[in-house]
């Protein structure tokens, strides 16, 4: 291994603040962080994608992306198929050597178990991870007749060495690109050979600050504003508008500032109203007929009428983006006019006005954004105002701490980590925080009383909950507590809260300082010392051990059923205990 992916490897094990003592396994995860990040620019577990253990078919890595979402479970297919009305579907399949070679025997045997992994009657031993993943494709299959056309494949390998597309070597991908392409299940088949250069230059882009250049030659500038840099407005052809929301690998950009909602989907009127504008026979009307799109950034280098945006989010209009991105290779809508605003600023509260300002189009009331966008800044603030080990960074907007290396990635605490944690220990639901992140939100956000998020409720819960997330999170990572645990992670959340303070917080008390603040500090004061806090989480796994839980059955963790049988199972060892 060179010394320059030598370095980034380390740079990437030690923002985990993992104990990694093989080298090997170490860069499996690497290779797997590096290619999934290249073709899903959202945040994911390395772990759920990482299957390369004993019995994998050959296989490091799988990702399955649904309508540019990471799924895990048919629950996740059925929600994006209510939701979507059609299923957009790519396999990534991963393998990573550190070998200073690329050896075709090697290449053969991943490209055989990815082949396997579609055979109707399978030859290989599977282990559980790969089982799960088989599973789940063939559900996804069962579903042919809402694809749009059939599921892209793409497979990685990935070695120390350089690819000089050595002729046997080629032969090897161009046979299994055909081979997997007379299977009939795919619309394109893509077999990529990486080496050390290309894996280091992956690994670079997930650190790099969002930028895009367009040609923005319609627009006027807008007079001098307070707390605004630049500001303009105009119309963008689509040809220009899909370089901000496209990126280099043709997937759609993790840009949307309020990330909450996501895509609603065309079972949204106004979205379903947008497609069938854009599909008339004049769909010129759109740029009269819709409201446009906003976008803040924080830099904005100009050359004429060449921007060059740098750390941009769109603000308004996720749901109109996310359907022109669905036309992205329509040509003939090319020179299609998209209303655009254009804002520079590094001023946060101007930013959340804006987004406030400018959400008309949208499924939730303008005054729950406007409380859900000041709760979230405000838990941002409570956040900050601890010290310490414990100091951990809430993260409100999509990587709002990438360039910042100063912060551990282990202590920034995702949205989505967020509403998982906080889930699954107050209001004791962790079968369903794993599931597709929108069916959670529109359950427990996107209702008149959320459950979350409550712009009623006090900050110290969801501190509390984050922070126990940390520490379990630490512990996997140091191999205080067996990996084994971390399909029940969010259980153990649960379970960790119940030890401690076996009375639930009643959620009129979330809203009560004082109610609020005297259940958490027992928690947050355990939590801090390190010593009790893995003697408790030692106990919940215990508690696992003792109940009738499957660790490797997948599809019972997302049930009720299971989360009952924990709590039963603590109930009665609660019962018996001194």
């Amino acid at each position: 291994m060179d010394r320059i992916l030598k370095n980034l490897l380390d740079d990437f094990v030690n923002s985990r603040g993992e104990i990694i003592e093989d080298e090997s396994v170490a860069f499996e995860q690497f290779v797997n962080f590096s290619v999934i990040s290249s073709e899903y620019n959202r945040d994911f577990d390395i772990e759920d994608v990482t299957v390369g253990k004993g019995d994998d078919t050959g296989i490091d890595g799988v990702a399955i992306l649904a309508n540019g979402q990471l799924v895990n479970s048919t629950e996740d297919i059925d929600l994006l198929i209510q939701q979507n009305n059609y299923l957009e579907i790519k396999y990534v399949f991963v393998q990573a050597k550190t070998s200073p070679h690329f050896e075709s025997s090697e290449i053969n045997q991943f490209a055989f178990g990815v082949k396997d992994f579609f055979a109707e009657t399978p030859m290989l031993r599977r282990n559980s991870d790969i089982q799960d993943w088989a599973q789940l494709s063939d559900y996804i299959l069962s579903k042919a007749t809402h694809f749009r056309e059939n599921p892209m494949c793409k497979l990685y390998y990935v070695t120390a060495g350089v690819w000089n597309n050595d002729q046997n070597n080629r032969a090897v991908l161009d046979t299994t690109e055909r081979e997997l392409s007379e299977m009939n299940l795919f619309s394109d088949v893509n077999f990529m050979a990486l080496g050390a250069r290309e894996i280091s230059t992956l690994y670079r882009q997930t650190k790099n600050r969002i930028s895009a250049t367009i040609a923005f030659a319609e627009k006027v500038t807008l007079p001098d504003l307070p707390d605004i840099d630049q500001a303009y407005y105009g119309i963008l052809p689509f040809s220009e508008f899909k370089k901000l929301i496209v990126d280099e690998n043709g997937n759609l950009r993790g840009i949307f500032y309020d990330n909450i909602r996501d895509f609603q989907g065309l079972s949204n009127p106004i979205n379903s109203t947008i497609k069938e504008t854009l599909q008339e026979a004049n769909p010129e009307l759109f740029t009269v007929l819709n409201n446009g799109v906003t976008v803040v950034a924080s830099e904005l280098r100009a050359a004429g009428n060449r921007f060059t945006v740098i750390d941009y989010q769109i603000v308004n209009g996720c749901q109109t983006s996310n359907i022109l991105f669905d036309f992205r290779t329509h040509t003939e809508l090319n020179n299609l006019r998209i209303p655009l605003r254009l804002i520079v600023t590094n001023n946060e509260d101007v930013k959340t006005k804006i987004t406030v300002a400018t959400n008309s189009q949208t499924a939730i009331k303008r005054e729950q954004l406007q409380a859900m966008t000041e709760f979230q800044k405000n838990l941002e603030r409570y956040y900050n105002s601890f010290q310490g080990d414990g100091r951990l960074h809430y993260e409100r907007r999509d990587k709002q701490y990438q360039n910042d290396s100063s912060i551990p990635r282990t202590k920034i605490i995702t949205m989505q980590t967020q509403i998982k944690a906080f889930g699954s220990m107050f209001l004791e639901m962790p079968h369903r925080v794993t599931s597709y992140f929108g069916g959670v939100v529109k359950q427990n956000i996107e209702v008149d009383s959320p459950t979350i998020f409550n712009p009623e409720h006090k900050f110290s819960p969801y501190y509390t909950s984050a922070l126990a997330y940390y520490r379990l999170d630490a512990f996997f990572r140091t191999k205080a507590l067996d990996s084994k645990y971390r399909k029940v992670k969010f259980f153990l959340l649960l379970l960790f809260r119940k030890l401690v303070s076996p009375e639930n917080l009643p959620q009129n008390h979330m809203t009560s300082e004082r109610q609020s603040e005297r259940y958490c500090q027992p928690i947050i004061e355990i939590l801090n010392d390190r010593e009790k806090a893995l003697s408790y989480f030692t106990r919940a796994t215990e508690i696992v051990d003792q109940s009738p839980v499957v660790l490797e059955d997948k599809k019972a963790l997302k049930n009720a059923s299971t989360t009952k049988d924990l709590l039963d199972t603590w109930s009665k060892s609660h019962a018996t205990s001194p």
